[in-house]
């Protein structure tokens, strides 16, 4: 099989897709290293609320921007073209659209439309989701380029809704004390996020290993920002959800090695191609 050339895979054949690809991948990147490098310091200088994490949690968006770039690379292969051309087609610079919306509301402080914009692509990057996971035999390049991107996209875009929800309507955590109703409101939403991260380590039988990763980053960041000085009640919850996301890791990993022995055992269980990462 040639992975490039070819009438049927040339480079040309959807080039303004292709290309939309490429630079909706570059302008949400060039979007969040603005954020970082602007005089305004957004991660350190946004709205601090009781669901905030620590800002070096964000580092995370240039993990899965990098990996975005890969796949922009992989849509010129055979396989790529297969899954990201006729698979996803043009949801993706939807997504980049979307996402570069959501910073740019973020960063001026209009966090009501940023959580309107999240929430868009939450629904967007959740069909891509399920596009590439519907992939069969998955090989490694898959797993890398395509699996391990959305799944990180997946897990963390989520995290950001409720972030957003609270940046929207929450105090500020800075000159508020927390009330009965936000402490309510942080609980609910570590239980929510605790819930979709069961649901991601029981989807298969491995489990989908970096969308929770992705919310386990998040929780362990929110506990070192919400400290006990300034709320016990939600730090040791906090910490509690981050110990409990941990045992959802560990279910993944554990799901990995069940299902990398099934590939072996001799009543062929698993015998089809393994998902290095996770998901169906």
């Amino acid at each position: 099989m040639r992975l490039f050339g070819g009438d049927n895979n040339s480079w040309s054949n959807h080039l303004l897709l292709k290309l939309a690809n490429i630079v909706g991948a570059m302008f949400v990147m060039g979007g969040n290293v603005y954020t970082v490098i602007s005089p305004w310091d957004v991660y350190y200088s946004g709205k601090e609320t009781y669901f905030t994490p620590a800002p070096w949690s964000f580092f995370v968006w240039p993990l899965i921007h990098m990996l975005i770039l890969g796949t922009c690379i992989y849509q010129f292969s055979g396989r790529g073209k297969e899954v990201i051309i006729e698979r996803i087609g043009w949801k993706l610079p939807l997504l980049d659209f979307l996402n570069g919306m959501y910073i740019y509301s973020w960063t001026i402080q209009e966090y009501r439309y940023g959580l309107v914009f999240m929430i868009f692509a939450v629904s967007v990057v959740a069909q891509i989701y399920n596009d590439v996971k519907d992939v069969q035999l998955r090989n490694f390049c898959d797993e890398v380029l395509l699996h391990l991107p959305f799944s990180l996209y997946h897990g963390w875009t989520i995290c950001l809704v409720f972030l957003s929800a609270f940046e929207a309507f929450g105090v500020n955590a800075v000159t508020t004390s927390a009330d009965p109703w936000t402490k309510a409101g942080v609980f609910i939403s570590l239980v929510l996020l605790e819930v979709v991260s069961c649901v991601y380590a029981y989807s298969a039988i491995e489990g989908d290993l970096p969308a929770c990763l992705a919310i386990t980053w998040y929780l362990f960041a929110l506990v070192v920002q919400q400290t006990p000085e300034r709320t016990g009640f939600i730090h040791y919850s906090a910490l509690g959800a981050a110990i409990l996301s941990l045992c959802w890791v560990m279910r993944c990993l554990i799901g990995l090695e069940l299902k990398y022995r099934g590939r072996h055992n001799r009543f062929g269980f698993g015998s089809e191609t393994t998902h290095l990462l996770g998901g169906h």
